[in-house]
């Protein structure tokens, strides 16, 4: 296996912390250029400039971003301002609930329903010239009753995260990166010793999710329209990783000392984890020694399958100025303004065209967005969120739970937000 130290991976975290010297605007940043024209009836009134409401990750995203806003202004001659909230979400709902909502923001997959619902967002998805570069399963995640409301800005995906060292002191070889389910349990117990387990993730729907969907499930169907909890697909993959957590080969990382996947495979606690790829930017400013390859997740009973994480930029209905806040999501949104978020602060890019590039850049986080193509999305009903922390309060018990009877109320719960 080769071998590569996290320290390599500049630039590539979601969760970066302090601050990146950012390189001027113009020529060259991935910023400049022209903007296309939407050709939709919006509302468009070139005096009023645009408020712009963002939940960063650290100095680095908001430098990046208030960069990228400042060279569009320069160029449209429309003003437009960053703020950066401390509560996304409360900042938003106050925001709405006074009749000054912010003109462009972030936008979880989680709230697009409850404010499409009301009227509070514009759906503008279809005037996107790039709409047919956004990867499918990101543009579901923002499709509510048919409607494709907002422009998803990047994403994230799960990936098996492997120390290097460790794998190496155990005999294992490049050839045993596992790509079956029967693969990773032999790998993870191979790697698991008096010291560490072969393998440790978070307790919640969001990671072993990933292990119902390489078993052919999902919570609900892609369009959100029904509800799939309790099928047997994912029953067996939450059994899946009940065997694990029974045979001792697989923990969670409350369970050996730390407060999630990452640190406990930082610590080495665990010789593999499950993490999404914000987990560079951890392990370069926290675990910079550890060094680490990233693969893909084995394929389970019916085939590869991975969990997806993303926002998008949301358009207030009430904007006065839509067509300039249109404008402003197409340049964040341009292959060249995505990359260089990519760069800058770490995201990978919502746009089929940025891919290759991206893997030039990151050639050791490939499959995280390999991952793309079979990933899929958390529901994004009304009300979805309480139903998934509920599932995750069951799930801390799932060693000696039943994963029917946890998926069968997580079925009923789902389907009494359609009713």
């Amino acid at each position: 296996m080769q071998r590569r130290n996290s320290r390599w991976l500049i630039g590539t975290g979601l969760a970066v912390a302090g601050a990146l010297t950012l390189s001027a605007c113009g020529s060259g940043s991935g910023f400049g250029g022209d903007t296309a024209d939407s050709g939709g009836e919006l509302t468009s009134d070139s005096t009023e400039g645009l408020n712009i409401l963002i939940g960063s990750s650290g100095d680095a995203e908001t430098a990046s971003v208030n960069a990228a806003v400042a060279a569009w202004s320069e160029t449209s001659g429309t003003d437009a301002k960053v703020s950066v909230a401390s509560d996304l979400n409360q900042q938003l709902a106050q925001g709405f609930a006074a009749q000054k909502p912010a003109d462009v923001f972030y936008l979880s997959t989680d709230a697009l329903a409850g404010y499409a619902s009301n009227g509070s967002l514009l759906a503008y998805g279809d005037d996107l010239a790039n709409k047919d570069d956004f990867y499918p399963s990101l543009v579901s995640s923002f499709t509510y009753e048919g409607d494709f409301y907002c422009a998803p800005k990047d994403f994230s995906t799960l990936g098996l995260i492997i120390n290097d060292d460790l794998w190496a002191q155990a005999g294992l070889t490049d050839a045993d990166i596992p790509t079956t389910w029967d693969e990773l349990a032999a790998v993870s117990k191979t790697l698991t010793t008096d010291s560490q387990v072969g393998l440790a993730l978070g307790g919640e729907y969001a990671r072993l999710g990933a292990f119902m969907a390489q078993a052919g499930g999902s919570l609900m169907s892609e369009d959100n329209t029904e509800v799939t909890a309790n099928s047997a697909e994912n029953v067996a993959g939450l059994e899946y990783a009940q065997t694990l957590l029974n045979d001792g080969v697989m923990s969670y990382a409350s369970e050996i000392g730390a407060g999630w996947g990452g640190e406990a495979f930082g610590k080495q606690l665990s010789a593999m984890t499950i993490e999404g790829n914000w987990i560079t930017g951890a392990m370069k400013s926290d675990f910079p020694d550890v060094n680490y390859t990233v693969a893909e997740l084995p394929a389970g009973p019916e085939g590869q399958g991975t969990l997806q994480f993303t926002n998008c930029w949301g358009i207030a209905a009430d904007s006065p100025n839509q067509a300039g806040a249109l404008e402003l999501v197409e340049q964040l949104t341009s292959k060249d303004a995505q990359l260089t978020f990519s760069e800058e602060f770490g995201p990978m890019p919502s746009i089929k065209s940025a891919a290759e590039d991206w893997k030039s850049a990151n050639p050791t986080l490939v499959a995280f967005l390999d991952g793309a193509d079979y990933a899929k999305g958390v529901p994004n009903v009304q009300g979805a969120a309480d139903v998934t922390s509920d599932l995750n309060a069951q799930l801390e018990s799932l060693k000696t739970g039943d994963a029917q009877a946890i998926l069968d109320s997580v079925q009923k719960n789902l389907e009494a937000l359609l009713k």
